[in-house]
């Protein structure tokens, strides 16, 4: 059971730092996608939410032929840090990134999209510079679209299964998460186990979604 709780510990550390790195990631990306009407605004939506209907295990197996040791970016990882981002939680990270961008930058996208544009305009009238009126008044009117983003983004990373396993597969104390786990523990026949880790994961997304929506009750939804 030691593995069990190891690999716990390492799903929740890996959804908590891919959900900050994805908020940092989305923000100006949902912010763009919402605000701009350039000729590629489809393109780079379509690329965004690419994940959402691509295989897992066709994204991962295309991940280990651009981050593997040999590739220009995988030797480049190797040379500067002395390690591989295949088969690696450095991996895992930029996988589940990827694959998870899109439940980060769509909840933004809409929050950002329902800023009204008067809103600004009496920032920047009153001399606020750009940055200062998406920080004050952007971030705040879409604290809702933060709130679901976060919650997504670790949720759909802590329940990863296919991306994780091609990427990282099962190394414990590195690449097996939960998920991983229970995969493990139903291949051995292990039910008593995969029961827990099932059950586990049940509770968390229903005490999540329902902080979740008891949250964003508390925030009421800005009219343009």
């Amino acid at each position: 059971m030691i593995s069990e709780w190891q690999s716990i510990a390492l799903s929740l550390r890996l959804a908590a730092l891919v959900t900050v790195l994805l908020l940092v990631i989305a923000t100006p990306l949902a912010w763009w996608l919402a605000r701009s009407r350039h000729p590629l605004k489809p393109v780079v939506e379509a690329l965004t939410a690419l994940p959402l209907v691509l295989p897992p295990t066709v994204l991962g197996f295309y991940l280990l032929i651009l981050l593997n040791p040999q590739s220009p970016i995988g030797a480049f990882w190797r040379e500067w840090t002395g390690g591989s981002l295949t088969f690696s939680f450095s991996g895992l990270v930029v996988a589940s990134i990827i694959y998870s961008l899109p439940f980060a930058v769509q909840p933004l996208q809409t929050a950002f999209a329902g800023v009204g544009q008067g809103q600004l305009e009496a920032a920047a009238s009153l001399g606020a510079a750009p940055l200062d009126r998406f920080i004050h008044i952007a971030i705040p009117v879409s604290i809702r679209g933060y709130i679901t983003a976060a919650v997504l983004s670790f949720s759909h990373t802590l329940g990863e299964f296919g991306i994780v396993l091609m990427m990282g597969g099962s190394i414990p104390g590195e690449t097996r998460v939960v998920s991983i786990a229970l995969f493990e523990a139903v291949e051995t026949l292990d039910y008593n186990t995969a029961h827990a880790l099932s059950a586990g994961l049940i509770l968390f997304a229903f005490v999540t979604l329902l902080a979740v929506f008891a949250l964003n009750r508390r925030f009421p939804v800005h009219v343009r």
